[in-house]
């Protein structure tokens, strides 16, 4: 659209002069604000706000069959829905690739930091605790990705597990009585990089996620450690700019693992 050819523009030069539009510096987040528990039908949830950027994520737990090639272990499964209620340019049906992008990014920091200890949740032979993690978006305004994996990561932190009930062979999980939290151990948090004009911004908006030309997310844990990354878009980062903004989430990360 020509009205979004001109907002990129706008930001393009805004950024020539050392400017974003909201007076932020280019490594500045926007007000960050988690809701915890917003949902009692569900054993976690919480809501991330990242400026006017929203995402719910709620956690369910339920018995499930384990994956095949890895029977001692629970199951995790991330799955994400693009409301068009909170924009114009999402659109109602089946995941589409954004949608299906923000969940692996949100389960792969997750699993590559081992928040949730897997192999606790075996119920008995051939029959394990599934975590599944809903994320909504509410409301777009640009920053996904941090939202998200802060809202997950929140939602996680504070899911009950239901009671594990057996009948003879039978198990089922009491809802009703809610015993535990999950069996966590590091926290992780994502910092996400657009590039505009050959400058590096933390935390985008909608229009400066327009104007960018490729979108760099690092996932940080608790103790310090990088583990996991993801690249989108076509723009190249030199080694030095990929060094720099992992010591820039590095140092994000204390800021936001305190908002958990």
């Amino acid at each position: 659209m020509i009205s979004d050819q001109i907002k990129a523009q706008f930001i393009k030069d805004l950024i020539k002069d050392n400017k974003r539009a909201d007076g932020r510096d280019f490594m500045a987040y926007r007000p960050i604000e988690i809701e915890k528990n917003v949902f009692e039908n569900c054993e976690g949830s919480a809501i991330c706000k990242i400026g006017d950027t929203k995402v719910l994520a709620g956690v369910k737990i339920d018995l499930a069959t384990p994956f095949p090639d890895r029977p001692n272990e629970g199951m995790l499964s991330v799955g994400c829905e693009f409301s068009p209620i909170a924009h114009p340019s999402f659109q109602a049906g089946p995941p589409d690739e954004r949608s299906i992008e923000l969940a692996r990014v949100v389960d792969r920091g997750i699993r590559a930091a081992n928040t949730i200890d897997l192999t606790k949740l075996v119920v008995a032979p051939g029959k394990v605790m599934g975590v599944f993690i809903d994320l909504y978006i509410l409301d777009y305004n640009g920053n996904l990705t941090d939202a998200a994996a802060m809202a997950a990561m929140s939602a996680v932190k504070n899911a009950i597990v239901p009671k594990v009930e057996q009948d003879g062979e039978v198990y089922k999980l009491n809802h009703e009585e809610r015993k535990h939290h999950l069996p966590l151990g590091e926290s992780v948090v994502t910092c996400t990089f657009e590039k505009v004009n050959g400058s590096i911004l933390l935390d985008a908006n909608i229009d400066e996620e327009n104007a960018s030309s490729g979108r760099l997310t690092f996932g940080t844990t608790t103790t310090g450690k990088i583990c996991s990354a993801q690249k989108s878009g076509l723009a190249s980062f030199t080694l030095e700019q990929f060094d720099s903004l992992i010591d820039m989430s590095l140092e994000q990360r204390h800021a936001l693992m305190k908002l958990l």
